[in-house]
């Protein structure tokens, strides 16, 4: 059974508002402030991670508009240079990047759960073997997956209502936090008093009896900058997803272009005026040994959950059953989108040979039920193994390795295929796609320089896709 296109042009901005918000925003500012030691160059690091994403949607836009089906950046890649560099994209991606977060997400969804049912908790063992232990969090994030794989295989019609009922919930809750954060419950003396002295630096650690204050040269500025600017842009990552089920998008030459603009473009300002609401509600230089939430302020939230450290300060007590709640509606809508989105550009690759065969086609409902739970089975063994998130962290550097030859393949493809209908061509061309390989190839050379031990194993990731393309292509010649 054909996919008929189904979603709407809102389906589309929500699926990639949906696949970027996940519990992301809520933590990660704490490492990012202690990494550079300012309010300053903490809020310019969430405006680059969105002036980045907001270029890359930007450039994708044009790709999108010429290539209008399933599989979105595989068919990029393998149309701008050759069949291989597409498969190891896709390779990268089912191993480690969208299984790996859906398996990441869904275990951030299971610890927040246990907010609410403490039997839920990563800290209830179920049952250990040797050095092996499985935990409540780690069933819970199994049976969701499983869960949202079964509802996306029952049709699209399923996935699309989850993106619309809990991306809009989630996007309403984040407008409420910035309204009460900033307008009804912030504190203007903390908001003073956190941009006194805005563009001071230094990496601050804990210590036994207070913090240390590491001074940054100007180059050391600069490789702190680069690092923290991992926790934002992998906040704001996976909005390309919404490219991977462009077949199932109405006029898709149209609407994804708009899509990746108005989504990104969304999403990043929501970022930055979330984190404007933390200043308003918790001074930026905590204590780690203070006595109370407001105390131990941004840098030192307990747990690095800043966001449930804001929410303190406006609903009290309930702040974190409040909070677990929209993070657990937060996840659980992020991972739908990366769930129904990823099993597409898996099926592209079953199409051209290169995956399992089975995966090429559609159940009864119109779906490429076979990818989803091959999809499904990965991840849950990713939950299993507890080596997601290093696993993640190794693939940091390829991931934007990725984007950057992606957009490069817009100059490649104007040369070589001038004919190709172009219905959206980038703004700002070639100022733009250029300026976003700048930037995101300064960003990876960073973290050459300063994550050796994560970084290099990634590319360790992604050649092995190379005999493993000789492998199917094999064995496509032989069927």
């Amino acid at each position: 059974m054909e996919n008929k296109p189904s979603l709407k042009l809102i389906d589309a901005i929500l699926i990639v508002a949906g696949s970027m918000i996940g519990s992301g925003i809520f933590i990660v500012s704490a490492d990012m402030s202690r990494t550079v030691g300012g309010t300053g160059w903490m809020l310019l690091l969430w405006v680059l991670s969105g002036l980045i994403t907001v270029l890359g949607a930007l450039s994708y836009g044009e790709l999108a508009g010429m290539f209008p089906k399933a599989g979105g950046n595989y068919h990029y890649l393998k149309e701008a240079y050759n069949p291989l560099v597409g498969f190891v994209y896709g390779w990268t991606l089912f191993l480690v990047v969208q299984c790996g977060t859906i398996a990441a997400v869904a275990v951030a969804f299971a610890k927040f759960s246990g907010v609410l049912f403490a039997p839920f908790s990563e800290k209830n063992i179920l049952f250990s073997i040797g050095s092996f232990s499985f935990s409540a969090a780690q069933l819970i994030g199994i049976l969701l997956i499983v869960f949202l794989t079964w509802m996306n295989s029952k049709g699209i019609q399923y996935g699309k209502w989850i993106v619309r009922i809990f991306s809009s919930s989630k996007i309403i809750a984040l407008f409420g936090i910035i309204i009460l954060g900033i307008f009804v419950f912030g504190n203007q003396e903390v908001w003073l008093e956190n941009t006194k002295d805005m563009w001071r630096s230094g990496t601050i650690t804990e210590t036994a009896d207070g913090i240390s204050n590491s001074a940054l040269t100007t180059i050391g500025l600069l490789s702190a900058l680069g690092i923290a600017l991992v926790g934002s842009l992998f906040s704001s990552d996976a909005w390309n997803n919404v490219t991977f089920i462009s077949g199932e998008i109405e006029n898709p030459k149209k609407n994804i272009p708009l899509a990746l603009l108005i989504g990104t473009l969304s999403v990043s300002v929501i970022y930055f005026f979330a984190n404007i609401a933390y200043l308003h509600l918790l001074p930026f230089y905590g204590n780690p040994h203070g006595a109370s939430i407001f105390e131990k302020g941004i840098m030192f939230a307990d747990q690095d959950r800043v966001g449930v450290s804001a929410a303190f300060m406006i609903f009290g007590g309930i702040a974190s059953v409040i909070m677990a709640v929209l993070i657990m509606v937060s996840t659980f809508s992020c991972n739908n989108g990366i769930i129904l989105s990823s099993a597409r550009l898996f099926q592209a690759m079953a199409k051209d040979g290169l995956f399992f065969d089975r995966m090429k086609n559609n159940n009864e409902a119109g779906v490429p039920s076979f990818a989803l739970w091959v999809q499904c089975i990965w991840a849950s063994v990713l939950c299993l193994s507890g080596k997601y998130g290093l696993l993640l962290d190794y693939i940091m550097f390829p991931v934007m390795f990725f984007y950057i030859i992606t957009i490069a393949g817009i100059f490649i493809l104007r040369k070589n295929k001038p004919e190709l209908d172009r219905p959206y061509k980038v703004w700002g061309y070639p100022i733009i796609p250029v300026l976003y390989i700048l930037l995101a190839a300064l960003f990876c050379i960073n973290l050459l320089i300063n994550k050796p031990l994560t970084t290099y194993p990634g590319f360790g990731i992604v050649l092995l896709g190379i005999p493993v393309y000789y492998y199917w292509q094999n064995k496509q010649k032989t069927v």
